[in-house]
């Protein structure tokens, strides 16, 4: 589905990949937890492609869409002071957001992401594609990366997303 916007076409593309899901999906319900989401430049897309199988309520918690700095703030509890220190792009509001998430929704694991998916806003400390991610365990072991993805907004907003669960996935099968 394409929706026209000027001289711009936002193209709403495909969902995470659904075997990525699913393995994700079967994780959680072994060991009975519940997932939450945080994020910012993907604005649900995560939450979206985790509803989007069947059964999901089972495992999925909720997802918080935090795209303002006060969003992140109001919303999962993110201190102003350290968006205003690091910026909303850090690993230290990503880390900040997957904390929130997980006290905010009472669930066992959260996963956030915030960055700079284009075509504006980069800089060269933080060009766009920068994208901080942090997962939290249910023991509430915090995990953080930063990834550089290249391509157009859409592009850059799939593979953060497909990262996201991705990582996720990897990090509670070790």
């Amino acid at each position: 589905m394409a929706l026209g916007f000027g001289d711009e076409t936002l193209v709403l593309n495909s969902l995470i990949d659904n075997s990525l899901i699913e393995e994700l999906a079967k994780i959680l319900l072994k060991h009975q937890w519940r997932l939450s989401t945080a994020e910012s430049c993907t604005g649900g897309l995560v939450a979206a492609s985790l509803t989007a199988l069947a059964g999901s309520s089972e495992w999925f918690e909720r997802g918080y869409v935090t795209y303002s700095n006060n969003a992140k703030s109001e919303d999962i509890g993110v201190d102003a002071h350290l968006i205003q220190d690091h910026g909303a792009v850090s690993i230290q509001v990503a880390k900040a957001m997957v904390v929130g998430a997980k006290q905010s929704s009472n669930s066992n694991i959260a996963l956030s992401i915030t960055g700079i998916a284009g075509p504006t806003g980069g800089t060269k400390e933080k060009p766009i594609g920068t994208v901080c991610f942090a997962w939290i365990l249910d023991n509430d072991q915090v995990i953080s990366e930063t990834k550089l993805f290249t391509g157009n907004r859409s592009e850059i907003r799939d593979a953060a997303s497909e990262f996201a669960v991705s990582q996720l996935t990897r990090i509670l099968n070790n």
